[in-house]
C-alpha cells in the first residue's frame, strides 16, 4: 500500500488552517457588524465611549482572544432606543446585560445563542416578546424580565430548552395563562429562584413543583381576575424553600405540613382564602423569621408563634375561635375541624363558622340545650371523604351529606353513635360495602353508583345509578320467577297483617308532640331545629317565602287535610308542605296532625317519607315533608292517560309493592316502638325520580301495644282499601258512632291512653 505523500499531508493542514482562519474572521466580522447595528439603534452618549471602530475597544463591551463579542453589560446607562434582530448573530455571547435604561420596541429572539448565560433586561419599556425568545439556549443561567410593560404573552414551551436556568425572574412582567408544569425538578433541576409576582397568573400550583430546588418562590399580587388559586399543598414537598411569597392571590384549603422544610425564613399567604388551622409544626419551626398570615380564613385557635418570628397577624381578620394567641378553642369545635379535615377545610365552613360556639347559627349546625344533633352538609359542593370523627359527636342525630362529590367509604365508626337516626349520603361517589346500622336508623345511599359492591374503589366509566341496597334487581321474563317474587311480596304483606292481629293493650305514646307555646326555630341552613322534645320546628315566615306565599302555582295537590305545596329552601332543598285547612282545624284534625308529627319524628326508613318539620301559628297546622318528585302512586295507576304518564311497567310494580311492604314492614315490626298505619292506598304512597316508593300520610296510625295479643281499633280508612269483613263485623258488634261510617279519628294518643277492648273486634286472639 503506498504511504502518503508528505507534501499532500501538508497542503491539507495548510488549506484547513486557512479556511478556519477564514471562518474565524467572518464572525468577528459579522460581531463588529452586530455592535456597529445596536450602537445605531441606541444612539448612546459619547460618555459610553462607542468611538474606536473595533468594539472590543469599547467600554462594557469585552471581547474573547479571537475577536469574538463574549460580554455586553451596558446596565445603568440612561439609554434610549431598541435591541436590533441582528443580536442572535453574536454566537460567542456569554451576558447580555442592559437592566435599568429606557429601551423600548419588541425584544429580539435570542434563538440560538448556545454560549449565552445571563441574560439581563428587566426594567425596560420593552412591549412584546417572540415566542422563540430562548428557543435554544442550553447553557443559560439565569434571566430577568422583571417591569417591563410587554403586551400580555404567555410562557412558550421553548423555555424548556433553558434546562440548565438557575435564576427567572419576570416581576411584573404581563404574563399570563398558567404557571407551566416544566419548572419542576424534571426539566430545571438547577432552578434555585422563581420570582412572578405582579403578573396574570391564574389556576393552581403545578404538582411538578414537588421535589423542586427553588429556593426563592415569588407568586404574589396576581392581578388577574381568578389569580392563582387552590390547595398549596404541594409546597410541603419543596424542601429546599428559604421564603415563600403567596400573598393576594385566592388560595384556599388549609396550610400543609411545612416541618420538612428546615430552611424556611419567610412566609407570607396574607390576603388570599387560607383555611383550617395553623399547624403546630409551623408555629414552631426553628428557621422561621417572618410570617404573613393577615386576612384569610384560618380557623381553630390563634397560634402563638415564638418572639425571634415577625408576625403580620391582625386580629380579626380570620376566623380563629378566640383573639388570644394559644388559647384552646372549645371542644365541639375542634370535633367539628376534625370532621372537615377529610373534605379539606372548604371555605364555605370557614366562612359561616365565626367565634367559640358552635350552637350559635353555624352553617349546617343544629343543637338542643348545648348538644349538636343535626349536621346538615346537603349541597355544598364538598369534595373528599366522609371524617370518621363524626363519631366523636356523640349527641348527633341526623348527618345529612348528600348531593355531594365525597367519595371513599361509609366509616364503620358511624355505627356507633348513640343518637344517631338518619344518615343520608346519597348522590355522591361513595363505594362498598354499608356498614351494619341499628335498625332504628334511616340509611339513604340512593345515587352512589358504585355503594354496596365488595371493592377498593368506584368502577371506572360506569354509567348510570346502581340499584340502592336491599332493591329488587331486575326480573326475569320467566313466568315462574315472577310467580315465585309475587308469593314473596304476598308474604311479606301478609307478615304485615299478622302483626297487626296480635297487638293489643294501652301504653301511653313516649314523646310528647311540642306544644303551641314553642319559640320558632332560628334560622340555620335549612331553619331545621331539632327540639327538646325531638320534634322539628320551621316559622311560618320561612314557609310563605318558599311558597311565594302558597301560590296557586306552588300547588301539588289537594286532599281531606288540606293544600300540598311545593317548596325550596335557600340552600336548594325541595320539599313538601302540607297545610290544614281552617275548616278542618277542629280536634279531631288537630289529633291528625299531632298523631302525624308523633310518628315521623321516631320512625326513620328508606321507604318513608321523611318529616322535615312542621309549624303551629295561630291557626295555621303545617307540615313540611321531603319533595317527592313523581307524586302519588295513583297517579300512574288512574290517571295516567290523563296526565300523558305511561303504564307502569311489571318490574316498577314489583319494586314499588316491595317498597311499600319494607316500609309497613319495618312499622309494624323493626321500629322501636310498633304503628299500623291504617290507611294504605296509592294516593298515600310517594314515588321518587327513581320511581322507588315511600309510605306517606300516618294522620290515622294506630300505637300497636306491646305484650298483647290483639287489639281493636275504630272504623277508620277509605272506602275501595277496607276488607268488607272489617266493616261488616264493626256494624255487627255495634261499634258505636256512625255504624259503617268511615271515621278521620285520631288513633294515636298523643295526650291520653287508649281503650283496650279484649278480644273482640276484627282481630281475634286464639
Amino acid at each position: 500500500m503506498a504511504k502518503p505523500h508528505l507534501g499532500s499531508m501538508l497542503f491539507s493542514l495548510f488549506s484547513l488552517l486557512s479556511f478556519l482562519v477564514l471562518v474565524q474572521s467572518q464572525s468577528s466580522s459579522t460581531d463588529a457588524s452586530v455592535m456597529q447595528d445596536l450602537k445605531t439603534s441606541l444612539n448612546p452618549p459619547s460618555s459610553l465611549g462607542w468611538t474606536d471602530s473595533n468594539p472590543c475597544n469599547w467600554q462594557h463591551v469585552a471581547c474573547s482572544n479571537d475577536g469574538r463579542i463574549t460580554r455586553i453589560q451596558i446596565g445603568h446607562q440612561n439609554l434610549q432606543g431598541s435591541l436590533p434582530p441582528s443580536i442572535n448573530k453574536l454566537t460567542a455571547l456569554l451576558r447580555f446585560e442592559v437592566m435599568s435604561n429606557q429601551l423600548t420596541g419588541s425584544l429580539p429572539s435570542f434563538a440560538g445563542l448556545n454560549s449565552l448565560q445571563f441574560l439581563l433586561l428587566n426594567n425596560n419599556n420593552f412591549s412584546s416578546i417572540p415566542s422563540d425568545f430562548l428557543s435554544g439556549l442550553t447553557s443559560l443561567q439565569a434571566v430577568y424580565l422583571d417591569y417591563n410593560p410587554f403586551s400580555a404573552w404567555q410562557i412558550p414551551v421553548t423555555f424548556r430548552d433553558a434546562s440548565t436556568l438557575q435564576v427567572f425572574s419576570a416581576v411584573s412582567a404581563n404574563i399570563t395563562g398558567k404557571i407551566p408544569d416544566f419548572f419542576g425538578g424534571d426539566t430545571f433541576s438547577s432552578l434555585t429562584i422563581l420570582h412572578l409576582s405582579f403578573n396574570y397568573l391564574e389556576g393552581e400550583l403545578p404538582a411538578s413543583f414537588s421535589g423542586s430546588p427553588i429556593q426563592s418562590l415569588w407568586l404574589n399580587g396576581q392581578t388577574s381576575s381568578s389569580k392563582l388559586n387552590g390547595s398549596i399543598a404541594v409546597i410541603q414537598n419543596m424542601t429546599q424553600l428559604t421564603e415563600v411569597w403567596l400573598q393576594s392571590n385566592s388560595f384556599s384549603g388549609p396550610l400543609p405540613d411545612l416541618s420538612g422544610l428546615t430552611m424556611l425564613q419567610n412566609f407570607s399567604v396574607r390576603d388570599c382564602a387560607v383555611t383550617g388551622p395553623v399547624p403546630d409544626s409551623f408555629v414552631n419551626l426553628p428557621s422561621l423569621r417572618v410570617v404573613n398570615l393577615t386576612n384569610n380564613q384560618l380557623q381553630g385557635p390563634t397560634p402563638k408563634f415564638p418572639p425571634s418570628v415577625v408576625v403580620d397577624l391582625i386580629p380579626g381578620t380570620n376566623s380563629f375561635c378566640l383573639t388570644g394567641p394559644g388559647v384552646p378553642c372549645d371542644p365541639r369545635m375542634n370535633t367539628l375541624l376534625l370532621t372537615a379535615q377529610s373534605v379539606g377545610y372548604p371555605t364555605v365552613f370557614a366562612a359561616n363558622w365565626k367565634g367559640n360556639d358552635p350552637c350559635s347559627a353555624w352553617l349546617g349546625i343544629s343543637c338542643s340545650n348545648e348538644n349538636i344533633t343535626v349536621v346538615n352538609f346537603q349541597k355544598m359542593g364538598l369534595t373528599g371523604t366522609i371524617s370518621p370523627n363524626f363519631s366523636s359527636i356523640t349527641s348527633l342525630q341526623i348527618l345529612i351529606l348528600a348531593n355531594n362529590n365525597l367519595t371513599g367509604t361509609i366509616p364503620n365508626e358511624l355505627t356507633t353513635l348513640p343518637n344517631l337516626k338518619q344518615l343520608d349520603v346519597s348522590n355522591n361517589q361513595l363505594y362498598g360495602k354499608i356498614p351494619l346500622f341499628k335498625s332504628n336508623v334511616l340509611v339513604k345511599t340512593d345515587g352512589n353508583p358504585d355503594i354496596g359492591k365488595d371493592s377498593d374503589g368506584p368502577t371506572p366509566g360506569t354509567p348510570g345509578t346502581r340499584t340502592p341496597p336491599g332493591s329488587t334487581p331486575s326480573t326475569p321474563s320467566n313466568n315462574g320467577m315472577k310467580t315465585s317474587v309475587i308469593g314473596g311480596v304476598c308474604a311479606v304483606f301478609a307478615f304485615g297483617v299478622g302483626l297487626f292481629c296480635v297487638y293489643r293493650a294501652k301504653r301511653k305514646l313516649s314523646g310528647r308532640v311540642q306544644s303551641e307555646t314553642f319559640t320558632h326555630g332560628s334560622s340555620g341552613p335549612s331553619n331545621i331545629h331539632v327540639i327538646e322534645s325531638g320534634s322539628m320546628v320551621i316559622s311560618i315566615q320561612v314557609l310563605k317565602n318558599v311558597t311565594n306565599n302558597f301560590s296557586e302555582e306552588n300547588i301539588l295537590g289537594r286532599g281531606g287535610f288540606g293544600t300540598v305545596y311545593k317548596g325550596e329552601l335557600h340552600e336548594g332543598t325541595k320539599i313538601a308542605v302540607k297545610r290544614m285547612e281552617s275548616r278542618v282545624v277542629t280536634e279531631k284534625g288537630l289529633d291528625e296532625f299531632k298523631s302525624e308529627i308523633a310518628v315521623l319524628t321516631k320512625v326513620r326508613h328508606r321507604h318513608l317519607v321523611d318529616l322535615l318539620g312542621y309549624c303551629l301559628d295561630g291557626n295555621e297546622r303545617l307540615i313540611v315533608y321531603e319533595y317527592m318528585p313523581q307524586g302519588t302512586l295513583s297517579r300512574f295507576l288512574f290517571n295516567w292517560k290523563e296526565e300523558g304518564l305511561k303504564p307502569l311497567e311489571w318490574s316498577k310494580r314489583l319494586t314499588i309493592a316491595l317498597d311499600v311492604a319494607r316500609g309497613v314492614e319495618y312499622l309494624h315490626g323493626l321500629a322501636h316502638q310498633s304503628f299500623i298505619h291504617r290507611d294504605l292506598k296509592p294516593s298515600n304512597i310517594l314515588l321518587g325520580d327513581d320511581m322507588r316508593a315511600k309510605v306517606a300520610d300516618f294522620g290515622l296510625v294506630r300505637l300497636a301495644p306491646v305484650g298483647n295479643s290483639s287489639v281493636l281499633t275504630k272504623l277508620v280508612g277509605t272506602f275501595g282499601y277496607l276488607a268488607p269483613e272489617y266493616a261488616e263485623r264493626e256494624r255487627d258488634e255495634g261499634e258505636g258512632e256512625g255504624e259503617g261510617e268511615v271515621e278521620r279519628a285520631t288513633l294515636v294518643e298523643v295526650e291520653g291512653e287508649v281503650e283496650a277492648r279484649g278480644s273482640k273486634g276484627p282481630c281475634l286472639s286464639k
